[in-house]
């Protein structure tokens, strides 16, 4: 399988980077009270400290509010994912425990204030490309509903879209069921790609210890815009 950007993407942001992070022989199950007590723990912090601070204000929330707007989407009216949990947070609308792949994704976006989705690579048909969706693209959601991706980033395979920064598709959602992964790391194009490379690695070791299994990270950038599984 290959994994691509979209060449016209860089034109927009020179900078964009993609981390990817691929996982083989993982087993997704209820998350252990060791993760749910941490997760739980850093939302009641987050909660605090956004009664000091907004949520846009937070540096990679505001980051990626600005790459959303530079591809022409309106980010006060479709806000990126990270954003939108951290709104929830900042209710005291706190995240409830799903499974451990859902649990660890949401926490890894948190802590890094990044948009990040995770898919079942078995439901992933042929390569993938990440582009800038059109007035045809769009999938039935996790959000229960149909969603339209004109002007925003997603990824797509032989079958159409299946991802993106906003809201990710009910086709190649994770399971218990999952035993192989990619999870698409929405990096801030601010980062060196010593910095993208250190957090890739944090977050696949985090994951593998608690659900086993291997992983590989890779980044796509305009240094290399294909990456081979």
């Amino acid at each position: 399988m290959n994994i691509s950007i979209n060449p016209s993407l860089f034109q927009t942001n020179d900078q964009l980077k993609i981390g990817i992070i691929h996982y083989t022989k993982i087993v997704v199950s209820e998350s252990p009270q060791m993760i749910k007590g941490r997760t739980r723990l850093y939302q009641e912090n987050l909660f605090l400290e956004l009664q000091e601070t907004s949520v846009t204000e937070r540096p990679g929330i505001a980051e990626w509010r600005k790459v959303w707007k530079s591809f022409g989407a309106d980010p006060n009216r479709y806000r990126h994912s990270a954003e939108s949990l951290m709104r929830r947070i900042s209710k005291e609308n706190y995240l409830e425990p799903f499974h451990l792949g859902v649990d660890l994704n949401n926490f890894f976006s948190l802590q890094f204030e990044i948009p990040i989705g995770i898919y079942d690579l078995s439901k992933i048909q042929g390569d993938v490309v990440i582009t800038v969706g059109d007035e045809e693209t769009g999938y039935e959601g996790l959000n229960g509903r149909f969603n339209t991706l004109k002007n925003i980033l997603c990824s797509i395979d032989d079958d159409g879209a299946f991802g993106s920064p906003f809201v990710d598709s009910r086709r190649t959602a994770v399971t218990e069921e999952t035993t192989n992964a990619l999870q698409i790391f929405y990096l801030r194009p601010s980062l060196t790609e010593d910095e993208c490379h250190e957090l890739l690695q944090s977050a696949g070791k985090m994951f593998c210890q608690v659900s086993g299994g291997d992983y590989k990270t890779f980044i796509l950038s305009s240094n290399e815009p294909t990456i081979s599984l």
